[in-house]
C-alpha cells in the first residue's frame, strides 16, 4: 500500500501523522510498521477529514494525544499558509473537539498551545507494591504521578500491571521532581502494543498541572523540563487547562 505520511518533532516526543487511508482495524499494524521504517518515533497517528471540525485525528492505540494534536493543528496551519490561526480538531480519546491555537516562529518552529481535555478525575488510589499514589483519568488516558524514582524495569513492569488493574486505555507514569521541575514520562498503550520512555508527554503535563492544582486549591502554571524540552501546563481560575509547546516538521515521505 501506497503510504504518505509526516514525521514531526513535538518536544522532542517523535510521532508519525499519516494521511493515506488506513482502516481502523489495520492501523496497529501499520503504526508498527511504520515505527520500525522510523526508529526515532514514539508514536503514530491517521489524519482523516471531519464534518464538524477541521481535521479529525486518530492514534493507532485509539487514546489521546496533546503532542499529537499540536502536530496535527501545524500541518493543518501549513496546509492553509498562514502563520496563525486557530484549529479545531476530532481527537481519538476526546470527546469534544480540541482546539489548538498555532504561531510560526523562527527556523520553522511553531509554538501551539492546547485546550486540553478537562480530567475525569484526580484520586488517590492505593496500587500494587506502591500504595496510595496520585492518579488522574482523562478519556483516553490515565496517569500516576510518581515523585519516588524506581528502577526502569520495576517501572515498565508497573505500567503493564497497573494499566490492567486500573483498567485504563493507556497508562502513564509521569516521574516528577516537583523541586527541580522536571518530568520524566513512561506511557504504555496496549492496543497499539507500545511502551516508551517518552521524550514529553503532553497529557502527562497536564496531568501533573491537574494534580498540582488539586493539591494547591488553586491555579497554577508551571513550566517542566523533559528529555526532549520544556512544556508549560498552566491550570486556570475556571478549571481549564492550557498546555503549551513547540512542534516542527521533520519530513514528509511518500512511500
Amino acid at each position: 500500500m501506497k503510504m504518505d505520511y509526516y514525521v514531526l518533532d513535538p518536544t522532542g516526543n517523535i510521532t508519525i501523522l499519516v494521511r493515506t487511508p488506513v482502516p481502523e482495524a489495520e492501523q496497529p499494524a501499520v503504526a508498527a510498521g511504520l515505527m520500525a521504517a522510523e526508529p526515532s518515533a514514539e508514536q503514530v497517528g491517521f489524519l482523516s477529514s471531519s464534518e464538524d471540525c477541521d481535521l479529525a485525528l486518530r492514534m493507532a492505540g485509539g487514546e489521546f494525544c496533546g503532542n499529537a494534536s499540536m502536530s496535527a493543528a501545524m500541518l493543518q496551519a501549513m496546509s492553509l499558509q498562514t502563520e496563525s490561526c486557530r484549529v479545531r480538531l476530532r481527537v481519538s480519546g476526546a470527546e469534544k473537539p480540541v482546539t489548538v491555537q498555532m504561531t510560526a516562529g523562527p527556523d520553522g518552529i511553531w509554538t501551539g498551545t492546547v485546550k486540553m481535555p478537562d480530567p475525569m478525575s484526580v484520586e488517590t488510589v492505593d496500587l500494587p507494591e506502591a500504595g496510595p499514589l496520585p492518579l488522574v483519568r482523562f478519556e483516553g488516558i490515565s496517569h500516576v504521578i510518581m515523585e519516588k524514582e524506581v528502577s526502569r524495569p520495576e517501572a515498565e513492569r508497573f505500567a503493564r500491571d497497573w494499566c490492567a488493574c486500573l483498567g485504563a486505555d493507556a497508562l502513564g507514569l509521569m516521574f516528577l521532581d516537583r523541586a527541580a521541575c522536571r518530568l520524566v514520562p513512561l506511557v504504555y498503550v496496549p492496543a497499539a502494543g507500545t511502551l516508551y520512555w517518552e521524550n514529553s508527554c503532553a497529557s502527562g503535563t497536564t496531568a501533573v498541572g491537574a494534580y498540582l492544582a488539586a493539591k494547591a486549591k488553586k491555579p497554577v502554571k508551571a513550566s517542566l523540563a523533559q528529555p526532549g524540552g520544556s512544556l508549560t501546563v498552566q491550570v486556570q481560575e475556571d478549571g481549564g487547562i492550557l498546555l503549551t509547546g513547540t512542534v516542527r516538521l521533520l519530513k514528509y515521505k511518500c512511500q
